[in-house]
């Protein structure tokens, strides 16, 4: 079941698109062609209006859908005749597009709010394109550190624990993320700080082998950027509060307006995560300007030490209206057209 905030943040947006003149009314009329949106959902959302305190992430919600609707990169003034909403649903396969809600089955939109965060992946099929199942990036890249943290704390948590960190099982794990000390001191935490440093380098060392070429880098950015064969739209709000409306390119799109220079990355030791940033510059088809677009990667735990396997969050450092290909949603007043 979808959390309250990723309800409004969607499902408002979707409001916002069809020309109501207020998101009060959207919500009594309850349209029929928002699909998959059911009456417990609807009345959930207008509790939640009246109780107050999820004023601001309404409002943006809805004006994110306003300013879509009216763009002339989106429906240019047009009111939808069909929006479905994802919801809660598990995709049956794997989907590259990030789409929250589809539109008149053609605009696929992303409601993205509070998160630079642009896509979390397998290290292995980041950095290598290639992923196991299962697959312990920190024993791959980090082995001995990876050994000497564990045994570190397994002397924590005190009793029965493989001497091996490969052999832990899933009871094993989910004892070490309920026992062990949320902050670690001493020898476990130099240990764990020696293996961040080993990892952020050996996941370094594995994107220098696998980005031999300048095609693959700029394959590498282009998934990065999360662009694909079609393009599709961010509604949203950054972390500081600005708004986020754009449309994504294709890189194909891409190459049409920006030539492709470098993709360079490192390690950053003494993060308190293993980190690996990243930097591609693009030149301006017409003008030659060059544009740096910057981010880095987290490869982490994300429940808890030894919860699971670990993740690599990838986060874009650069203001989204400066990324090349990320071109915004700008029309003069989207307050003209609907009311608020």
């Amino acid at each position: 079941m979808p959390a309250l905030r990723t309800e409004i943040t969607e499902i408002v947006t979707g409001l916002g698109m069809f020309g109501f003149p207020d998101l009060r009314h959207a919500l009594a009329v309850r349209p029929r062609a928002l699909r998959n949106v059911d009456e417990g959902v609807y009345e959930l959302l207008e509790r939640a209006l009246r109780n107050g305190g999820h004023d601001a992430l309404f409002r943006r919600a809805w004006n994110n859908g306003v300013r879509f609707a009216g763009s002339p990169e989106g429906l240019r003034g047009r009111p939808p005749w069909l929006i479905e909403w994802k919801g809660g649903h598990r995709p049956p396969g794997y989907e590259q597009i990030p789409a929250d809600l589809r539109v008149d089955h053609v605009y696929l939109v992303s409601c993205k709010y509070g998160s630079k965060i642009l896509m979390n992946a397998a290290p292995a099929a980041l950095f290598e394109d290639s992923s196991q199942p299962g697959d312990d990036w920190f024993g791959r890249v980090a082995p001995e550190e990876y050994q000497q943290f564990y045994s570190e704390c397994r002397r924590l948590v005190g009793g029965r624990l493989p001497p091996s960190v490969k052999g832990l099982d899933r009871a094993d794990r989910r004892r070490l993320k309920q026992e062990l000390p949320r902050r670690l001191e001493g020898s476990a935490k130099a240990a764990y700080l020696a293996l961040t440093d080993a990892v952020s380098s050996g996941s370094s060392l594995a994107w220098a082998g696998f980005l031999a070429t300048p095609r693959r880098q700029e394959e590498v950015l282009w998934r990065l950027l999360r662009m694909q064969s079609a393009p599709y739209f961010v509604l949203g709000e950054s972390r500081e509060g600005h708004p986020l409306a754009y449309r994504v390119s294709t890189p194909w799109d891409l190459r049409a307006s920006h030539r492709f220079l470098s993709f360079r990355h490192r390690p950053e030791p003494d993060r308190g995560q293993a980190v690996v940033s990243w930097e591609a510059r693009l030149a301006e088809a017409r003008s030659g300007a060059v544009h740096r677009v910057k981010g880095h990667v987290e490869i982490r735990w994300s429940h808890g030490k030894f919860a699971q396997v670990p993740e690599a969050k990838v986060y874009l450092d650069t203001p989204h209206h400066l990324v090349p290909g990320y071109v915004p949603l700008d029309i003069p007043d989207p307050m003209a057209l609907f009311a608020e």
